[in-house]
């Protein structure tokens, strides 16, 4: 069909198809009054339309539209107005249209401006002046534009408020969704989204790497202050993965240049006098990088060959005590074990994997039911506290349950839906597993049902430091952090201070300590490797890979 002019007619609703309206939100109490007032009145102002294969697309009208079908069905007839449009007609007139609206949304407007933007070859002036914005409001739009759809909702509904969406797009798009969480979970208002915001953002006036390409990037608080009228401070980093990634980059470079420059300095000195006394100075903590043989072991100088210029190692005699001139012994450097460095983690380890298996059972309600058939036939099921189901009854059952006379709580329960009632029995599970005396019987239900403790736990700064230095490198040992930086890296960082040692084991580029699980906090003393992830199907689509 071709249409010279524009042309009013009505049409059945069913030959009319939605076409790339900008509008991306509908409010639900408005819909209802337009499809009251529809039904009263009919729709006045008619759907503007253009033609598209054997249908029509929506141009300007999708509320009257979707209004119309509840109100009419789609065999209804409605008012419209049919004409010939191209693409960038149809978007410069829906947009108008929407620019009308006494309630447009700012994420609307956002994807407007991402789509006038590509139509005009990223040219942002020509863009702001065919939507007939300023240069500021179509830069603020664009940068609402990297909101994640689930805050983009958020905003629609808002349920937050511009400033709060204005402080997220500042942060990664894949930390978006849970600091949202946050915020209506805790009902924070935008001044305190603010303050949280900051104690988790990293201070560029503290960065040891090369800022120049900070300067226009859009995760610099400075940038972001020409943005939004709500932003943090200035000199910060929005974006912790960034700058971490940085860090351990040029913390990689400098140990690198500081590694040459040893070797070159060694290689310039003149060779060892044959008398030179081999004990020497020691250095902090008893350790000194010439001090360790090829696996990181300290070796003491009794156990040094006499070659000239260079003390290579022997192979370490058995340590036994050393008489004492008082006819006692010498104590030796406790031997560490798996045994020895479980001891300092007993609270966390225990906290840990209870947390674990309570969310294990919350997550799982036939694994709970079982938990409370043992711990019921076992005698052990009163160790829950009195206090800690009777906190939760009244979400869990109902907000007028604990105020309710026993036979009606009784009455409440038996009224229960299966989904609610499952629910009932994986808060009193978890319960169980917060609350049971005997650490083995968490353990023991932990092995049965395959708890994983990766999903609540990896190895973090408060983890390490409660560890010597020679327990570190146990860790190091096992976890493959040594065999990643090689003996003689790792021999390296060993030699610095403890503090320095534990961000260089986390902040190490190239390996991942997420699902690694040292000895010390697993239920058999065993380390646990990160799990295998399966490879996709040779044959999956770019896309699926992709994703």
């Amino acid at each position: 069909m071709t249409i010279a002019d524009p042309i009013r007619a009505t049409l059945p609703l069913s030959l009319i198809t939605k076409g790339d309206n900008p509008r991306r939100y509908f409010d639900r109490k408005k819909h209802a009054e337009l499809v009251a007032s529809i039904r009263l009145r009919g729709i006045l102002q008619p759907i503007l339309l253009r033609p598209k294969g054997e249908v029509y697309a929506i141009v300007a009208g999708e509320r009257r539209y979707r209004a119309g079908l509840e109100a009419y069905g789609p065999d209804g007839e409605v008012p419209v107005i049919i004409r010939e449009m191209t693409d960038q007609e149809a978007l410069d007139a829906a947009i108008a249209e929407n620019d009308d609206r006494d309630d447009p949304s700012e994420t609307e407007q956002a994807d407007a401006a991402v789509r006038y933007l590509a139509a005009c070859q990223n040219d942002r002036a020509e863009a702001a002046r065919r939507l007939g914005w300023s240069r500021t409001k179509l830069d603020r739009r664009l940068a609402l534009a990297e909101l994640s759809e689930t805050v983009k909702l958020a905003l629609d509904e808002r349920r937050i408020k511009v400033g709060h969406a204005e402080l997220l797009a500042a942060v990664p798009a894949d930390k978006q969704d849970k600091a949202l969480e946050t915020i209506l979970a805790s009902g924070l208002d935008v001044g305190k989204t603010r303050e949280l915001l900051m104690r988790v953002t990293q201070n560029l006036a503290t960065a040891c790497f090369d800022k120049t390409e900070c300067t226009t990037c859009p995760f610099n608080s400075g940038a972001q202050r020409t943005l939004f009228e709500t932003h943090i401070d200035d000199g910060h980093c929005t974006n912790p993965g960034c700058f971490e990634l940085k860090t351990q980059t040029a913390e990689a470079i400098r140990f690198e240049e500081q590694e040459r420059a040893e070797k070159a300095a060694r290689a310039a000195a003149p060779p060892a006098d044959d008398d030179a006394d081999d004990d020497g100075d020691e250095a902090d903590d008893g350790e000194q990088v010439d001090d360790l043989d090829e696996a990181g072991t300290e070796v003491s100088p009794g156990d040094r060959a006499e070659t000239p210029g260079r003390s290579e190692p022997r192979t370490p005699a058995p340590v036994t005590p050393v008489p004492s001139p008082g006819g006692g012994s010498i104590a030796q450097k406790p031997t560490v074990t798996v045994k020895s460095i479980a001891g300092r983690t007993s609270d966390l380890r225990e906290a840990t994997w209870r947390t674990a298996l309570a969310r294990a059972l919350a997550a799982n309600a036939v694994h709970a039911h079982s938990a409370i058939l043992v711990a019921a036939m076992s005698g052990t099921l009163p160790q829950i506290k009195a206090e800690t189901l009777k906190a939760r009854a009244g979400l869990l059952v109902g907000a007028s349950f604990p105020g309710l006379a026993y036979a009606d709580k009784i009455a409440a329960i038996c009224a229960l839906s299966e989904p609610q009632a499952a629910n009932v029995l994986s808060a009193v599970g978890a319960a169980y597993a917060k609350d049971v005396l005997t650490f083995g019987h968490v353990a023991d239900l932990a092995r049965a049902f395959d708890v994983d403790l990766r999903d609540v736990w990896q190895v973090d700064k408060a983890f390490l430091e409660r560890y010597t230095k020679d327990e570190l490198k146990f860790i190091a040992q096992e976890s493959g952090l040594v065999a990643h930086m090689g003996e003689k890296g790792f021999a390296k960082l060993l030699g610095a201070k403890k503090a320095d040692l534990i961000a260089g084991m986390l902040n190490r580029p190239g390996f991942d300590w997420a699902g690694r699980l040292p000895s010390s906090m697993t239920l058999d003393g065993q380390y646990g490797p990160p799990p295998v992830k399966a490879a996709p199907p040779a044959d999956a689509p770019v896309t699926q890979l992709a994703a």
